[in-house]
């Protein structure tokens, strides 16, 4: 592979990178659920629930920026596993966090149509199917599809484009979200903050969603071959991001509470724009918060569309998959065949209908622990074999804090067990992350029939390039 045709452009800079990381942990998802948070712990329990999701996720966010900045590779987390336990581990984490960033970008289409409908309700037009009991129309997944179609050419035509509309959108949701405390604080009444008491079982409801509203942060890796900063500064970034997004939902837990009544935000289909509408007393600022929601789930899908076509691009530079995934556009420098394979699913989901979300938020999870379990593995290994590997940040007490991680996956991957007490469903969840293995399968046997026999040597560069290669391997 020609050196022009593997190396990104290196177009981004400290925003652009704060705002892919802090645009993709703030989806659609408090819109819906902030009101389901103050029922169940009130306030304060929802405000410590939160606060214990940052700290592991921060803790997280240390071995990622670690490795990161060690490896500064497209690839993140398949880049160090590969380096810590070898090409098939590798392969698993890279194929596990494809599937997180695909599922979750796969049904940001189908929460665009659901949000429209409410602010400007879509005519039930075109009856296509109906998919576990939903009514699929083909006038409501038009709208998924037109935004998948967007969001899909700004980021065929560069990184620099989808930058900027990520920079756009992440300051309008910011700006919404502040019209929305400060209206609390103006109109609200504090009374309305201390009705639900505290429970550890409420507490513990709002904990076990807390590390799906923070997914996000880990795009910041498979974009590191495209950002013009400094090392030490994209580890930063890392927690910053992380210390943004727990700074939001602070802020939206106590700009619902303060808004309106319990009966208010228990009783509306859109809680967080029921309760903004009913403190500003106008509909039009229930319908400003939908806005705000929609720039959510645009920025949120865009890195998750940035995540997913990086992770696939590293795979195939490597040969790890086929040919297609592992060329960049001559032109644009983007991974047009990795690009491809996303929109195609991104485009299709909205077919799937409405009930389709649960069963993409439900996989993604389990593929997104998963990989930050491995990650935490291979910060671990690493600083055992490779204690001279030149870190540009290296973590205080760097053993605890993965060992802590590893501990938390685990704990959180035991729900996924058949006694945990989370079920995946057959046809919807076990019906992905079956065909998304088949799918793995095929192409791994497509790429060694392409390539034939690899050496140590050779993937040991295509993985790392010159610069990051252990010599030892290049020797071999």
């Amino acid at each position: 592979m020609s050196e022009e045709n593997r190396n990104f452009q290196r177009v981004l800079g400290r925003t652009d990178v704060l705002t892919l990381a802090f645009g993709t942990m703030i989806g659609w998802g408090w819109v819906v659920l902030s009101g389901f948070w103050t029922h169940e712990a009130g306030m304060i329990g929802s405000l410590i629930a939160f606060a214990i999701g940052a700290v592991v996720c921060i803790l997280v966010g240390l071995t990622y920026a670690e490795l990161t900045v060690a490896l500064p590779l497209a690839g993140g987390e398949m880049v160090y596993a590969y380096r810590a336990m070898g090409q098939g581990m590798a392969w698993l984490i890279g194929w596990a966090i494809s599937f997180a960033y695909i599922g979750v970008a796969a049904w940001e289409g189908i929460a665009l149509a659901t949000a429209i409908d409410y602010i400007l309700p879509i005519p039930k037009l075109w009856h296509l199917w109906d998919v576990a009991g939903y009514s699929v129309y083909g006038s409501w997944s038009a709208v998924g599809i037109a935004g998948a179609l967007v969001l899909l050419l700004l980021n065929y035509f560069g990184a620099r484009p989808a930058a900027i509309f990520q920079v756009m959108a992440t300051s309008f949701l910011f700006l919404v979200g502040l019209i929305f405390i400060f209206g609390g604080i103006a109109f609200g009444d504090t009374a309305y903050m201390f009705t639900t008491p505290i429970t550890a079982k409420g507490v513990i409801a709002v904990l076990l969603m807390v590390p799906s509203m923070f997914v996000g942060f880990d795009v910041i890796p498979q974009s590191a071959e495209e950002m013009n900063l400094p090392l030490r500064h994209i580890a930063k970034v890392f927690i910053v991001s992380i210390v943004m997004a727990a700074a939001w939902y602070f802020m939206i837990i106590i700009g619902i509470s303060i808004s309106a009544p319990a009966e208010v935000r228990d009783a509306g289909v859109v809680p967080a724009a029921d309760a903004m509408a009913y403190c500003y007393g106008s509909s039009v600022f229930g319908k400003i918060m939908i806005l705000g929601g929609i720039c959510g789930i645009m920025t949120s899908w865009n890195g998750f569309i940035v995540g997913s076509t990086r992770i696939i691009f590293a795979m195939g530079r490597a040969k790890m998959l086929p040919p297609f995934f592992g060329r960049l556009h001559k032109k644009y420098k983007t991974p047009s065949g990795a690009i491809t394979l996303v929109g195609g699913i991104c485009v299709a989901a909205p077919l799937l209908g409405q009930n389709a979300l649960v069963w993409f938020v439900n996989t993604s999870a389990l593929g997104s622990v998963l990989s930050y379990l491995l990650v935490a593995i291979s910060f671990l290994v690493l600083r055992k074999t490779e204690p001279d590997l030149e870190r540009p940040f290296e973590v205080k007490h760097g053993k605890i804090v993965a060992a802590a991680v590893v501990m938390f996956c685990i704990s959180f991957l035991a729900f996924y067990v058949p006694l945990g007490g989370v079920a995946f469903r057959w046809p919807g969840e076990w019906m992905l992350i079956v065909l998304w293995a088949l799918v793995g399968v095929c192409f791994a046997f497509r790429s060694k029939t392409a390539y034939h026999s690899i050496s140590r040597a050779e993937r040991e560069l295509l993985v790392f390039g010159e610069e990051y290669s252990r010599k030892e391997f290049l020797d071999e």
